[in-house]
């Protein structure tokens, strides 16, 4: 299973389906990271926390926790 932690910078993903519960998916699905959804990553910090992303036209900041629960077709 490919999560977006494993995305390389440069890299345009689409969301397959999201891992978590309850508040962590509510705020993952709140940044517009739904299923079919594609994902541009700009950066990544050097220790792989947090990731910039595009999404929709805007660009969001993921941290590796939430990161690891989207998984990747």
């Amino acid at each position: 299973m490919k999560t977006l932690k494993d995305a390389k910078v440069g890299q345009t993903v689409v969301v397959k389906k999201l891992y978590g519960d309850g508040p962590v998916k509510r705020r993952i699905m709140d940044m517009g990271i739904t299923k079919g959804v594609q994902m541009h990553v700009r950066k990544v910090a050097p220790l792989g926390d947090p990731m910039e992303l595009n999404v929709r036209g805007y660009e969001l900041s993921v941290r590796k926790a939430d990161a690891a629960m989207i998984e990747l077709e």
